[in-house]
């Protein structure tokens, strides 16, 4: 066992903690770094996680650099806006809420994340989430921001897969 270790070098080493490292660290929760902030005095049922706040957004999407944006509006109380599956939506962030997530904060900044490339596609999302101001990045440059972008992915539209 001691000679093929030597012959493999510091390979032998390495490859194993670099998959330690990808196992333990994760693509993180995000909570290190929220992006969505209080808004102001609390009221009844705006701040709680998973109960009904005041929920209005503005999506807007590129499918790349030098694509025009596409801008959606979404509210969740009641369900509105112009988002094709709005109703899918604000599911998605009644649960995120109920679940006491934070859909919308970054990836902390000592988080290990895979580099794959998901594709050029960027987003920005803002307004109010459950009664907290939000303004929030998305794109899919690397194995943390994928997870974060897939999260949300019913506000973004269909998107191609991983590339």
């Amino acid at each position: 066992m001691r000679q093929s270790l030597t012959r493999l070098g510091p390979a032998a080493v390495a490859i194993p903690g670099i998959a330690a490292a990808l196992l333990l660290g994760g693509c993180g929760s995000g909570q290190d770094n929220a992006t969505v902030k209080p808004s102001g005095p609390s009221t009844p049922g705006s701040s709680a996680p998973g109960r009904a706040g005041k929920t209005r957004l503005t999506i807007t999407v590129r499918d790349s650099q030098t694509a025009q944006a596409k801008t959606r509006t979404l509210t969740c109380d009641p369900v509105g806006g112009d988002l094709a599956k709005a109703k899918e939506a604000c599911a998605a962030l009644t649960a995120a809420g109920a679940a006491g997530q934070d859909p919308f904060a970054p990836t902390p900044k000592n988080v290990m994340c895979t580099q794959i490339y998901g594709g050029p596609e960027t987003a920005t999302v803002t307004g109010t989430w459950n009664g907290k101001k939000v303004d929030s990045t998305f794109s899919r440059k690397n194995g943390c921001e994928i997870k974060r972008w897939g999260t949300l992915g019913v506000l973004f539209g269909p998107h191609p897969p991983v590339r």
